[in-house]
Order: structure tokens, then sequence, then C-alpha cells
């Protein structure tokens, strides 16, 4: 088979830090792939030399060492692999495309339909996440988009795994280079012929290797390189310049003054102009140039030009390298002639390779954030039309780039069991953690929330969420988090709707009604907790009339440093009760306001009100 340019297939488990063995975060991709498509196989698959290796597998976890076995030539996962491309196979007995050569591991296992999504890291195949079912079945567009999502979700995963595998290998080497340059110190204390050149240079790199292990964003990194080489090395100018799309293009930088005008050609080149920057990156080794008339023989006298109205009279371009590819330039302009010697080369070498370790990390935790805010984003539900109530929701993410969290609300019809209209099933849950685990769990526990709701017609919430618990208990799903789930109902004849709820530790839901002040529905019962009893739940209800508006929230509406959650709810209340009658979408604003602009965790909002007549 043709793999498509770009993509290349190598053994995976190694480089992404996966034994050959089951891996907990690769189950839960498996089991949210089985719980999405809605069959009961699916498996997270990597390819190792020319087998499968099974971190994650559901619905035949009896046979991963025979599946393991197999030769990848032999399975749909093993041609999405050799392609890089995904593969939809409606059902594999009927498919022209395998006549020749079938599949002998979904034969043998009684696989007929089968979805697989390839898992990608820096443009090579890795393995894929699949979901397959016994029986031939047309797979739906949602349920691709799904896959696709969460296709993209364990790349990230793979990413982040292999990112922090080279993380540790670089702190064990900047532990390294501490214990050398201690050594390094003491001898020449102890021998009386410590050249301050020479001390400052290893107390340079011992800042650099700690400071910039720290580094969480691009921002950070510039922040800290500036600092680091201000001070012993004074340069007018430091700057990095990352490679993309074959041109190296500087980072946006807010502490240091905009280029002035023509100033521009210093930062920025092609790969291939006769500039240092690309001459350091082509070349993969530092160049120094140590005064203007240097720089304009080199490079010529435009470039030499654009430095002058940096002020730049004479610098050093070190490349960042990682992995063997050069994805950037450092820097360092002086505004006098400057000849950097051996020992200056050595040291700003070395503090490249930190900061070029520092921008990989920094660049695969803003991908990887990105896909999960994607994934979250994904899984919060469109309103259904709920005919006699107006709905909206409002969801705000946290502040902090670094914070992806559990915060979710549903709204589904549920169908009545008399020939009276629908009635609606609502919730708004929060699920414990700000990381990937906590967005995949959230999407499980809102699918298996509305499976034990279809699941118990004629009863009330409470025993659909002791439903729930029961299944993550027998599921081994570490559910922990609070949750509020209602059924509404309208009430024969009278315009009104009958609210019924159960509360698993959840902030209380606000009540507005017309002619009285907005109030706190307090009654609960325990949150949702691995291990804990919470014993018999209960439903409590409430009458709304029209023109009632509730609201349900999360709690990082009133859980905020500065005040009490009691302040802050009576803020909330005195809100909904002066907007009960704008409408929703700006009902929503002006509740989230009281939050602030920058909140310091997720908040999901959901507004139900019954219409006056």
């Amino acid at each position: 088979m043709v793999r498509p340019a770009g993509t290349a297939r190598r053994p995976a488990a190694r480089p992404a830090g996966l034994a050959p063995a089951p891996d907990a975060g690769m189950e839960r991709f498996a089991r949210l792939a089985a719980s999405v498509m809605g069959v009961p196989v699916a498996m997270v698959a990597l390819a190792e030399a020319d087998r499968l290796t099974l971190p994650g597998l559901v619905g035949l976890k009896e046979r991963r060492d025979v599946l393991r076995r197999l030769p990848l030539s032999r399975s749909l996962s093993g041609r999405v692999t050799a392609t890089g491309e995904p593969l939809i196979v409606t059902d594999v007995r009927a498919d022209a495309r395998f006549a020749g050569q079938p599949p002998v591991a979904e034969r043998q296992w009684g696989l007929a339909a089968y979805a697989g999504m390839p898992l990608t890291v820096a443009g090579q195949v890795l393995g894929v996440l699949c979901a397959a079912g016994p029986a031939a079945r047309a797979w739906t567009d949602a349920q691709l988009a799904d896959l696709t999502d969460l296709a993209a979700a364990c790349s990230a995963e793979l990413r982040s795994r292999a990112a922090a595998r080279s993380a540790l290998l670089a702190q064990q080497d900047a532990e390294r280079d501490h214990r050398v340059a201690e050594q390094a110190r003491v001898a020449a204390e102890q021998a009386g012929v410590r050249a301050q050149a020479g001390w400052d240079a290893a107390e340079l790199l011992l800042r650099a290797s700690q400071e910039l292990a720290g580094a969480a964003t691009l921002d950070d990194v510039q922040h800290l390189l500036r600092n680091l080489v201000s001070d012993p090395l004074k340069p007018v100018r430091t700057s990095l310049s990352l490679l993309q799309d074959g041109r190296l293009r500087p980072m946006p930088d807010t502490e240091t003054d905009p280029a002035p005008p023509g100033a521009g050609p210093a930062l920025s080149c092609a790969l291939d102009e006769n500039h240092p920057l690309a001459h350091a990156a082509r070349e993969r080794r530092l160049v120094s140039v140590g005064d203007p008339g240097e720089l304009a023989r080199a490079y010529g006298e435009g470039v030499a030009g654009a430095f002058a109205l940096l002020d730049v009279r004479a610098l050093v371009c070190v490349p960042l390298a990682h992995a063997g590819e050069v994805h950037g330039v450092l820097l360092i302009g002086w505004g006098e002639p400057h000849h950097a010697g051996p020992s200056e080369r050595a040291v700003l070498t070395a503090i490249a390779g930190y900061v070029s370790q520092a921008v990989q990390r920094a660049s695969v935790l803003d991908e990887r954030v990105s896909v999960a805010r994607q994934l979250q984003s994904a899984m919060l539900t469109d309103l259904p039309a709920a005919p006699g109530l107006d709905l909206a929701a409002l969801y705000l993410a946290a502040a902090a780039d670094d914070l992806v969290g559990g915060d979710w609300y549903d709204a589904f019809p549920l169908p009545a069991q008399t020939p009276a209209a629908a009635a609606l099933t609502v919730a708004v849950g929060d699920i414990t953690g700000h990381d990937m685990q906590a967005a995949a769990v959230m999407g499980q526990t809102r699918a298996m929330l509305r499976q034990a709701v279809l699941d118990h017609p004629g009863l009330g919430p409470a025993a659909a969420v002791t439903a729930l618990q029961q299944a993550c208990g027998v599921l081994d799903l570490h559910l922990s988090g609070t949750l509020l789930l209602g059924h509404l109902a309208p009430v024969a004849r009278s315009g009104s709707w009958c609210f019924t709820w159960t509360n698993a530790g959840h902030p209380p839901p606000l009540l507005a009604r017309p002619g009285a002040p907005a109030e706190c529905l307090e009654e609960h019962g325990l949150l949702l907790f691995p291990g804990l009893d919470p014993g018999p739940r209960h439903d409590h209800q409430r009458f709304l009339k029209p023109g009632a508006v509730l609201l349900l929230y999360t709690d990082g509406l009133v859980d905020r440093p500065g005040t009490t959650i009691d302040e802050a709810t009576a803020e909330v209340i005195a809100v909904l009760g002066a907007c009960r009658d704008r409408p929703l979408p700006d009902l929503l604003n002006a509740v989230a306001a009281v939050a602030g602009d920058h909140p310091d965790d997720d908040i999901a909002l959901l507004a139900i009100r019954v219409p006056r007549r």
C-alpha cells in the first residue's frame, strides 16, 4: 500500500512512553470510543515492528495476547497504520476491497463493521483508534466525527507522553550538568584558580537549566531567556524566530519595543535566503558576526541596514534543534562590535539547547490544551426544542489556558407516560479535575446518565442517578464530582410545570418567581465519589408558574477568591431577580458577569423559563 506524502509508520510504543501492556489512559479512550460509537469492541492499537500492541482494548480483553501476535498486514488496523488514512467498513464480509486478502483478526473474532482513525504524531502514523461490531452497520456522520475528535485527543495524549519522556531525559541531563558544574566550581575554589568568566558561565548554565525547565508557555520562554542573558551578556536584542512553512518568523514579544519600519528583514527570512538566521538554521551551527562591516560583507547592505535599525551591530545566531530537526533560531545582538570567544559560544550553544527543549514542551502543552478544549466543546449539548418552555445555556472556560475541566450541562426530551405533552430532562454537573481525563469522564458520564434516564421510564431523577452510580461501580469508572438532574413536566390545563429534581452535592438551583424574591432550592444529597455510599437518594418537587425562571449552574460561578460562596450566591440571586424578564441569553450574560472577566474555574449555566400566557 502507498503511504500519503508526509506520513510514515514507526514502532510506536517506546517513543510514546508506553510499554506493550494495558494502559489506563488508553483504556479510557477505548471505552469512550465504544460508548460514542455504540459498539461492544474498541481499541487503541499501536504499531510495533510488524505486530500490534494494544494498550487500550474494550470487548476482547481475553484475546489481547492472541490479537497482539497477529501480523499488521492481516488486520484492518494494520491497513490504517500502513496508509495513514481512515478506514470505514460497513460489512467486512461483503466488502470487495478485502476479497483477495481478507483480514484475519476481524473475521476470526466475528467482527463485521469497522471504523478506524489513524493516530499521528509529527506526521508519523503511530497506530489507530477503532471501533467494531459483530453486525453490519452504516456509521453515521456524527459518529465518525466523534471518533475523529477522539482520535485527535488520543494523538495529543501520545504527543504529550512523548514530550514528557523527552522532558524527563532533558531534566536528567540538566541534573547531570548541574552536578558537573558544581564539581567544577568546587575544584576551582580548592585550586585557587577560579576565573570570573568561567564562574559566570557555569552560574548562567545552572540558572538556564533550572529556570527554563519550568517554562509552560512561549511567553514564559522569552521572558526567562531575556532575564538570563541580559545581565552577563548585556545584549540590546534577544529574539526567538521559529521555522514555519519554510520561513523563520519572530515570536511576538510584548516586552520589547516593536521593530521600527524597515527592520522586519532583520528578524524574519526565508530558509534559503542569504541571512545569518537562515545560515544558522541550514548549517545547524552557531553563526557569529562581530561588527557591521563583517555583517555587510557576508550578507549584504540590506541585511546590515535592517539590523542597524534595531541598533544591532554584532550578533550570534544559534539553531534550536529537537529530535534532529531545526525548528528555530536564537538571536543575541549587541549594540557595539562584539566578537564571541570559544567559551561564550559554548555557553550560548548550551543555552540554546535548554531553550529548544522549553519551546517544544510549551508547544506540546499548548496543542494538548487546544485539542482538549475542542473535545470538551464538542461534547456540550445543543439545546432541544421544548414546546411550552424557553431554554438557553452558556459555557465559559477558565481564564487559565492550562485548565480544562469537566463542567457540563444537558437537556433532552423525556417521552411522556401520558398523552400530555412530552417532558424534558435537564442536568448540570462538574467532574473533579482540570485535565484531559476530566473532560473524557465528563463525556462518559453524560452519555451514561442519558441512558440511565431512558432506562427508567416513569421513575424520578433519583433512580437514574442511583443507576449511574451503580454502573460506575461495576465498570470501575472512578466518577468523582457533583450533579443535579431534573425532570420538567407540564401540569394539565394550568400553564404551570412541575420541576422534579435530585441533587448530588451540586450548588442548589435558583428559582425566580413572579411577585416573589428569587430563592435557592436547597434540598440535596451527597456528592458522587468512588466508594462513598450516599444512602437512598430522594426526589424533590416545585411547581413553576408562568413567568418563573429556573437557573442551574456550576460552582465556578460562586466559588471564587475574595468572597464566600454564600455571598456570591446572594449576588447571583439578586441579579436573577432583577433580570428575570430579560431574554434568556441576556440574563445569562448578566449572571456570568458576577464571576468577573477572568474566572478561575469553568462555568456552565442553563436557564429555563415558563413563558407567560
